[in-house]
């Protein structure tokens, strides 16, 4: 039995899932609604206030597949429930982020500003203090979008080794390193 897959899933309260004869599952909270479709050999029964899954058999592709829809289903009652929150920094003299609406304006030391544009279910905070670097705090109710949009801005100046540059996440440490050393004579 999957370690991950066998542990029940606490539905709280303002929670509501349905699970529909094509087993897509659908769960609204007061955050959003998110839909996810698992596959017909994983059983998804509700009983009493827990998200239990069962798997038909132990084959591979159901063992890994069992953990998998669990840890997906629970993100999502999180989500809906809770939400999801991201917050990166940008490192670098001389770098800006401004939310405007659903874009966000980046200045990252290219000749041009990035204009991003976020969807419509991830919401924006910049913070921009005086003697700090610059904040990014993405908040959504699903783990998976924001997760790729956090990406796609760090991809925008990816953290740099040497001169410690980049875009990082919070609390992320960058390993530094020497640069090239003096030619001896």
């Amino acid at each position: 039995m999957s370690r991950i897959g066998k542990l029940p899933i606490s539905i709280p309260q303002g929670v509501t899932i349905n699970v529909d004869s094509n087993n897509k599952v659908t769960v609204k909270g007061n955050l959003g609604e998110l839909e996810q479709q698992v596959d017909t050999f994983i059983k998804v029964e509700i009983e009493d206030g827990f998200l239990k899954l069962e798997r038909e058999s132990d084959e591979n592709e159901q063992r890994a597949k069992h953990g998998l829809y669990r840890s997906l289903l629970a993100n999502m009652i999180t989500g809906v429930s809770q939400g999801f929150t991201i917050e990166q920094e940008l490192v670098g003299v001389g770098y800006k982020v401004e939310a405007k609406g659903r874009m966000l304006e980046l200045s990252l030391g290219y000749s041009h500003n990035i204009i991003f544009e976020l969807p419509v279910e991830v919401s924006v905070q910049t913070i921009t203090e005086r003697g700090k670097n610059p904040r990014i705090i993405l908040n959504s109710h699903d783990k998976q979008l924001i997760g790729q949009v956090a990406a796609k801005i760090r991809s925008f100046r990816k953290p740099e080794p040497y001169k410690g540059k980049g875009i990082l996440f919070k609390g992320e440490v960058m390993r530094r390193k020497a640069g090239k050393a003096a030619a001896e004579k």
